[in-house]
Parts: structure tokens; C-alpha cells; sequence
């Protein structure tokens, strides 16, 4: 394509927009108003998933050591264990570091047993697949100088159950307000066409090839869809950068689970908005025209 025929699909599809001013103001609303529910949906829909991983990786396998067992063993067993199939990571916790965790817990009347300690020493280790918690367990089970080993059988279960029923009905409600978005961007874009298909028949009639046609078209279905992205971006941004400021300090006093960082994740969602905005509008024009190039 020439530089000059390029500019000039450029500066038509800009005239378009400006003539066709309430059109492209319909238009331009309705990706506004469907790219702002996608960008909230996905903002809220990666923080649970952020909350869903955490909760993974905080569950632990817990390793009682024999009684019996000496140094010698103790130091064999975490090496067995370290080099078990599926083992991310193996922290060693002695009997004396277990009593002080239970007079944290329910106070000093415990420091009787200082002198008699009756807790075994134990190991903490981690799957590399927390999915794979229940496996890696019965494997350490069969190593030697293992006592008992615990990891919330039952419950870890129902837990990575849930999980993977709330990761994937996320990514079905995901899909289906993509798939709903595009159908409203699209069909909005189609009805500005629409208005205009006499235009069409004039240039195509006067020997116009398809693509000279449809290239202003596209062009303007992209313009429709940046117009369209400024808003939601703006309010995304601004919402979850009060969000992040306010509710992250307080997670974090409790411990409890962390939000996703402002930087980048704000920026891929944005890019993500951005993009659809710009590929669901050229689409819908793309997709528009095609029909009214029949003459």
C-alpha cells in the first residue's frame, strides 16, 4: 500500500467518526461500558486467584521423627526426605523449637516440660506440586525413622477440590463476558456499517477494490475501540490503586492474604483491555463490511 493512499484511510476513517457523531458516541459507550466490566471482573478474578495459590502453598506436610532416632538418623531421614520425589523444600524443627511453638500457643504452664521433653522432632516439607500433597506423604510414610506423617488428609482434598472448581468457573465467566463483549462491540460497530452501506454500494459500483473499502472501516472500528478503552483503563486503574492502598496495609498486619502488586499487574490488565478494545472493534468492522461488499 502506498504512503499516500495509507494517509488518506487514515484521515478518512477520523472524518468518519467526527461526521457520524452520535454513532460513534453509541458505539463508543458500549465498549466503555463492556471493557469496564471485563477489566473489573478480571482485576477481581486474578486476586482470587492469587488467594487460591497462596492457600496452596501454605499447605505442609508434617513429619514426626521416631523417638528413637539419633542425630545420625535424623540427618539420614532429611536427606532421604529432601530427595523424594515431588519435595520442593524440607525445614527441620527440634523437639525443643515444637515446645516453644506450644507455649506460644497456650502459655507458660507448659515450660514444666522443659526439663522431660516428651515431643518428637519434625520435619516440614512442601511439595513442589501442592496438588501433589497426598503422594508426596505416602512416600515420606515409607521412609525409616518416620513416626507419623500429617498433612490434613480429608481436608486438603475438599480444599484443592474447591480451588479448582472456583479457578475454573472463573475462567467460564471470564470467557462468557468476553464472548458477551465482543457480540455487544461487534453488533454496535455493524449498526454504524449498517447506516452507511450506501456508501459501500457507490464506491464498489464505481470500481473500488474490497480492501480499499474495507481498510477506512477497520481503521475506524480500531479508533472506536481505543476510544472506548480510555475510560475503563482510567477507572480501573484509579479503583484498584485505592483498593491496593488501603486494604493491602491490613492483610498484611494479619497475615492473612496478600493482594496482587499494583505494578505490574495493573499495567497487564490494562494491556489486556486496551487490546481487546482495539481487536474486538477491528473485528466487528472487518466481519460488518464483509456482507455489503456484495453488490
Amino acid at each position: 500500500m502506498k504512503t499516500r493512499t495509507a494517509g488518506r484511510h487514515f484521515r478518512d476513517s477520523l472524518k468518519s467518526i467526527s461526521r457520524n457523531g452520535w454513532m460513534t458516541f453509541a458505539s463508543v459507550s458500549a465498549v466503555t461500558v463492556t471493557l469496564l466490566l471485563v477489566g473489573v471482573f478480571v482485576m477481581i478474578m486474578m486476586n482470587l486467584n492469587k488467594v487460591a495459590d497462596d492457600l496452596e502453598k501454605d499447605v505442609e506436610i508434617k513429619v514426626i521423627v521416631e523417638l528413637t532416632a539419633d542425630e545420625a538418623a535424623i540427618t539420614a531421614l532429611q536427606d532421604e526426605i529432601k530427595n523424594t520425589s515431588g519435595v520442593a523444600e524440607v525445614q527441620y524443627s527440634p523437639k525443643e523449637d515444637e515446645l516453644n511453638k506450644l507455649m506460644l500457643d497456650f502459655g507458660e504452664d507448659l515450660r514444666l516440660f522443659e526439663q522431660q521433653n516428651p515431643l518428637h522432632n519434625v520435619f516440614y516439607a512442601k511439595a513442589a506440586n501442592p496438588q501433589d500433597t497426598e503422594k508426596v506423604a505416602k512416600r515420606i510414610d515409607r521412609l525409616d525413622n518416620t513416626f507419623e506423617v500429617k498433612y490434613g488428609e480429608g481436608k486438603i482434598e475438599r480444599l484443592f477440590s474447591f480451588l479448582n472448581t472456583s479457578r475454573n468457573v472463573g475462567l467460564v465467566l471470564i470467557l462468557a463476558l468476553l464472548f458477551t463483549a465482543m457480540f455487544l462491540i461487534s453488533n454496535t460497530i455493524r449498526i454504524t456499517i449498517v447506516a452507511r452501506r450506501r456508501d459501500i454500494e457507490i464506491m464498489k459500483l464505481v470500481g473500488a477494490t474490497n480492501w480499499f473499502i474495507r481498510i477506512p472501516f477497520i481503521l475506524e472500528g480500531m479508533w472506536l475501540g481505543l476510544l472506548g478503552a480510555i475510560i475503563p483503563i482510567t477507572l480501573v486503574t484509579t479503583l484498584y490503586y485505592n483498593i491496593h492502598k488501603v486494604v493491602a496495609p491490613k492483610l498484611a498486619q494479619g497475615n492473612l492474604f496478600e493482594l496482587l502488586d499494583f505494578s505490574p499487574f495493573i499495567y497487564q490488565v490494562n494491556a489486556l483491555i486496551l487490546l481487546m478494545g482495539v481487536l474486538i472493534g477491528v473485528w466487528g468492522s472487518f466481519m460488518s463490511v464483509r456482507k455489503f461488499l456484495r453488490v
